[in-house]
């Protein structure tokens, strides 16, 4: 496979700024890839929920890493995806990198679309971030010392940022990944107590996993001004999408980069030495 930049042109990274976008962007960056970030911030600014926005950051653009916020199970990402998919084909892209989601219907109406829309695409159907404990809505509990979920005893094989991240930058840099759905998840899989057990151990010190309810936790969150929306998706991936679905171990990231995922425990130590997770 080739992987050169003179071989590749502006790219779009949607969601620069989140877990998966920002490190995308700094290896492409790193390879001298021409990278246009996707982000409210930026300039030109991207926005979901402004397709004023979506022409300039288009222009120009030969590949796309699609993301979308905060997910595509979220209502109304496939009607959001399909206009976009349909403008980025007019727009002269021609190849397009999504982010899915492993286990979601939802995401699987999404990729359907940007398989029928035209340009090459390649399908990153990831797990659960490891990085949500780091990076997202699980740090405050973490550094808090008390995880409480609604989660019991269903395994997830966490997948790490970093390894979806080399994947996209694998289909939007090199040949032969056209076509190709790679399913990204950790090599093994943890229940969220073993999960949360592990970063006690790297950050050397006891955080307590507390299992609870369904109806105990969209309490708990409206107790937190946590808005509906975010509330009920929250509510949606614990009681759909850990069923025991996406128990299993993939192999994306070996078929695609020819190496085993990073380790769950891997993770958590370097996330504990950066001091993420320090009181």
């Amino acid at each position: 496979m080739t992987n050169t930049a003179s071989e590749n042109g502006l790219t779009l990274v949607l969601g620069g700024t989140g877990k998966t976008g920002r490190r995308v962007v700094e290896r492409l960056e790193a390879l001298d890839v021409p990278v246009r970030m996707g982000s409210r911030s930026a300039s030109p600014a991207f926005d979901w929920q402004d397709r004023s926005t979506w022409a300039p950051v288009l222009r120009d653009v030969e590949k796309v890493y699609l993301s979308y916020y905060p997910d595509l199970a979220a209502p109304g990402a496939a009607e959001a995806v399909a206009a976009f998919a349909a403008r980025a084909a007019g727009a002269g892209v021609r190849r397009v990198v999504l982010l899915s989601g492993r286990g979601e219907p939802e995401a699987r109406e999404c990729e359907r679309i940007v398989q029928g829309a035209g340009p090459e695409w390649t399908v990153v159907r990831a797990a659960w971030f490891a990085q949500n404990f780091s990076e997202d809505y699980l740090l405050d509990p973490v550094r808090a010392g008390e995880v409480v979920l609604p989660a019991g005893d269903v395994p997830e094989p966490f997948a790490d940022a970093g390894d979806i991240a080399d994947v996209a930058v694998a289909a939007l840099t090199g040949d032969g990944h056209a076509g190709e759905v790679y399913e990204v998840t950790g090599p093994r899989a943890l229940t969220f107590a073993e999960a949360v057990a592990e970063i006690g151990r790297a950050a050397g010190r006891e955080i307590a996993f507390v299992p609870v309810s369904a109806d105990d936790y969209a309490a708990a969150l409206k107790e937190h001004g946590v808005p509906d929306e975010v509330a009920g998706f929250l509510l949606y991936l614990f009681t759909t999408v850990l069923d025991g679905r996406n128990a299993r171990p993939a192999d994306g990231v070996r078929r695609a980069l020819g190496r085993a995922p990073r380790d769950f425990a891997e993770y958590a130590a370097e996330a504990a030495a950066s001091g993420v997770w320090n009181l």
